[in-house]
């Protein structure tokens, strides 16, 4: 590409108008790059980028409208504002929130466009913040620009009206995730299950029964954390790291679930110490703990996409599924 065939209106344009447009980040980044220019800030720390963006959607969101193509996922923004909305979180408390979770990909793939880097900055990425670089200052310095800024403006507003469209029956989505998101909390460290998780699971991963390498040995949640926002045993099991990651943010069927029920009475039926944590948290009687674990999941089938499952798994066939089948009616005879 020849950079002197185009001004650099051309590729901000290109940047805001015809990137990869998945969520609402790089028109928020887009906005907040035009206010700190017209400040004359020459440096802007991720702490006040965070601040800017914490206000531009706390703002924003008012409008109630979604900010991610997929409807079964909500932005780090969207959730942080929930959190902040329900007074789970103080301002400071949002505010380092968004530094640390908002920014994942925003900021490394602005200049991108059609997976393709375009030659020409407004920005460089530092540790401490973002250098502004002289190209938008000549951008937004001439009062005709005025119609890139409404571009901007205009895009987002477009973005919201088509995510919306996809996001069938939203009232109830949202005071579905509303409910767990109140009674959730932030992630923890769920590595120290493994040693509780492994000898009920024979070794074999709960997706695919196939033997796990030491290695390869992942920790996940059933029923996504994008929903229900805890780090419960209950809802933890051991995979590979390739059905984890084939399974992501996904809801899987009805299979599963049962399987994590029957899993989660093999541990109480242990003498292990979080066998009366179990029963706190799901319920006394093996048919209340099946009506809470069923409850959370058909909550969850309105508000994530479903996933069938690993290729050739059957759990009819399963090992690990049979192993604990058996025990649970050997210790009820």
């Amino acid at each position: 590409m020849n950079i002197k065939e185009y001004n650099k209106e051309d590729f901000w344009r290109a940047v805001i108008l015809y990137g990869l447009n998945q969520a609402t980040y790089k028109i928020a980044l887009g906005e907040s790059l035009i206010r700190f220019s017209e400040k004359g800030k020459n440096f802007i720390s991720m702490n006040e980028l965070a601040e800017d963006f914490f206000n531009m959607y706390l703002d924003r969101l008012k409008n109630g409208k979604p900010q991610l193509a997929n409807p079964n996922r909500k932005t780090a923004m969207e959730r942080i504002i929930s959190l902040y909305n329900l007074n789970k979180l103080s301002k400071t408390q949002a505010i380092e929130r968004v530094e640390r979770e908002a920014f994942n990909d925003v900021i490394e793939r602005f200049h991108t466009v059609d997976k393709v880097e375009i030659p020409l900055k407004f920005y460089e990425k530092t540790k401490e913040g973002l250098v502004i670089l002289d190209n938008i200052y000549e951008v937004f310095s001439d009062a005709k620009n005025f119609e890139l800024k409404q571009e901007l403006k205009s895009r987002w507003d477009l973005l919201e009206s088509a995510f919306e469209i996809k996001h069938g029956e939203s009232e109830l989505i949202n005071d579905i995730r509303k409910f767990y998101l109140l009674k959730g909390y932030e992630r923890t460290d769920i590595t120290h299950n493994r040693s509780v998780l492994y000898g009920y699971q024979n070794g074999v991963c709960f997706y695919c029964a196939e033997l796990m390498m030491e290695k390869d040995i992942h920790v996940d949640h059933v029923i996504p954390r994008q929903l229900i926002h805890n780090d419960e045993v209950w809802n933890l099991v051991l995979s590979h790291g390739y059905c984890n990651t084939s399974k992501s943010d996904y809801l899987p069927n009805k299979n599963y679930i049962l399987k994590l029920i029957e899993r989660n009475e093999y541990l109480i039926k242990s003498n292990h110490p979080i066998s009366n944590k179990l029963k706190l948290q799901l319920g006394n009687t093996p048919k209340h703990r099946m009506s809470f674990v069923f409850k959370v999941y058909e909550d969850a089938q309105k508000v994530l996409a479903p996933w069938t499952g690993i290729n050739g798994y059957n759990p009819v066939t399963d090992p690990f599924y049979k192993t604990f089948v058996r025990e649970l009616i050997y210790n009820n005879t």
